[in-house]
C-alpha cells in the first residue's frame, strides 16, 4: 500500500514510518519545512512533502495517491498557546479529513489518546465510554478533533479508525521516560498520590496494531484502546528508571491538594509573566500522574485478534537499555 504519515518525525510517527518501510510499503510524509530529519527520511526513500497540516493544500498534496493516512500530528504537550491547539490539533484534523475525502482514501487512522475517556476510577473503561473533558487543553482538544473525525465518517462516509494509546514509551521517546529520568536524577520528582496506575504502551506494540488496522476492514468506524496488557504503579516505573541509572529511587510524597494548589499558582504566574517555558507543575500533570484509571484492550483482541506481541517487562528492559545510552541532560546519545 501507499501510506501517508503526518507527524512522521515524531516518536510514534517515526516508528510507524520505519515499520511501513520494513514491510516494503511506500511512504509519503507531511513534514514542516526545514525539519532536520528530512534528509534521513529522503535517504530511506520516503517521499517528503514539505508543508503544514494547518494548510489544506499542503495536506492534499501529501495524501494524493495514498491508500491509507495515519494522522500522528498533534500538539503533544499540556503547555502551549490555545491558538496552537485550535490550529494544529483541531484545524489540522479537519484538513486531514477534508483532504482524505478529496483523495478517496481507503482508510484514515487517527492517533487519539486514552485521556478522552475522562477520569473515572470506579470502572474499567473501554471504547464504549463517552468522551469526557478534563478541563485541560491536551485531552479536551483531542476530543474536539475526534468529534470532527466521526462527523466526517457519518456525513462523508470517510473510513475512519480511531486509536487510543495509553502511556507510550520506548526507544526514541523524547517526552515520557527521559523527562522522568531527568527529574529522578535531579531529585525534582515527587509523588502526590500512592499507587497511581499507569498503563504502559510499548511503541512497537502500538505500531503493530496500527499496521493491522490499516488492512482490516472490520476496523472501519471503530476505535481501539491499546496498551501492553498490564498496568504498573508510577512508583514502580520510576523505581525501575532509578535502578537503571544507578541513583536512589524517589520516595518523597506530598498531599494531592498541595500539588494541585501549587500547579494552579504556577500556571497563574507563568501566564501573568508570559513565561514560555513549561512550569514544573501543571494541573494536567497533577491529574494525570495522580490517577488510578483502568482501561481494557479486550475490543482489539475480540474484534481484530490482536494481542501485544511484546510484554511490558521486555519492552521496559529494551527501553532501559536505550536510556543508558543517553546523556540525560541533553536527551541525546552519548
Amino acid at each position: 500500500m501507499k501510506a501517508c504519515v503526518t507527524g512522521a518525525t515524531g516518536f510514534i510517527g517515526g516508528n510507524l514510518v520505519k515499520a511501513l518501510l520494513a514491510k516494503k510499503h511506500s511512504v509519503k510524509a507531511l513534514i514542516l519545512p526545514n525539519d532536520p530529519k528530512i534528509p534521513e527520511l529522503k535517504k530511506n526513500k520516503v517521499e517528503v512533502v514539505q508543508g503544514d497540516i494547518r494548510d489544506l493544500e499542503s495536506v492534499k498534496k501529501a495524501v494524493k495517491g495514498c491508500d491509507v493516512i495515519f494522522n500522528c500530528a498533534a500538539v503533544v504537550t499540556d503547555w502551549a498557546p490555545q491558538r496552537l491547539f485550535e490550529e494544529v490539533t483541531v484545524g489540522g484534523t479537519k484538513n486531514v479529513c477534508e483532504a482524505s475525502v478529496w483523495a478517496k482514501v481507503k482508510r484514515l487512522v487517527d492517533i487519539s489518546t486514552n485521556d478522552v475517556f475522562g477520569l473515572r476510577e470506579d470502572v474499567v473503561m473501554d471504547e464504549s465510554f463517552p468522551l469526557e473533558p478534563w478541563g485541560e487543553p491536551y485531552p479536551d482538544y483531542k476530543i474536539k478533533a475526534e468529534e470532527i473525525m466521526w462527523r466526517y465518517h457519518r456525513e462523508k462516509k470517510l473510513p475512519v479508525t480511531m486509536v487510543y494509546p495509553c502511556w507510550v514509551y520506548g526507544e526514541g521517546d523524547q517526552t515520557f521516560v527521559p523527562l522522568l529520568a531527568d527529574a529522578i536524577v535531579k531529585r525534582e520528582l515527587i509523588f502526590w498520590r500512592k499507587d497511581v496506575i499507569v498503563w504502559p504502551t510499548y511503541v512497537h506494540n502500538l505500531v503493530d496494531l496500527l499496521l493491522l488496522i490499516a488492512v482490516d476492514k472490520r476496523a472501519i468506524g471503530n476505535g481501539y484502546l491499546v496498551h501492553d496488557g498490564e498496568f504498573v504503579t508510577l512508583q514502580k516505573f520510576c523505581e525501575g528508571i532509578a535502578n537503571t541509572l544507578g541513583v536512589k529511587p524517589v520516595t518523597t510524597h506530598i498531599p494531592y491538594w498541595v500539588a494541585y494548589a501549587a500547579a494552579v499558582v504556577m500556571e497563574f504566574l507563568w501566564k501573568t509573566l508570559n513565561i514560555e517555558k513549561r512550569p514544573l507543575l501543571t494541573t494536567y500533570t497533577v491529574k494525570n500522574l495522580g490517577s488510578r484509571l483502568q482501561f481494557s484492550i479486550d475490543k482489539a483482541k475480540r474484534e481484530l485478534g490482536w494481542t501485544p506481541k511484546i510484554s511490558f517487562q521486555e519492552g521496559f528492559a529494551q527501553t532501559m537499555d536505550w536510556l543508558k545510552t543517553l546523556d540525560i541532560v541533553s536527551l541525546k546519545t552519548k
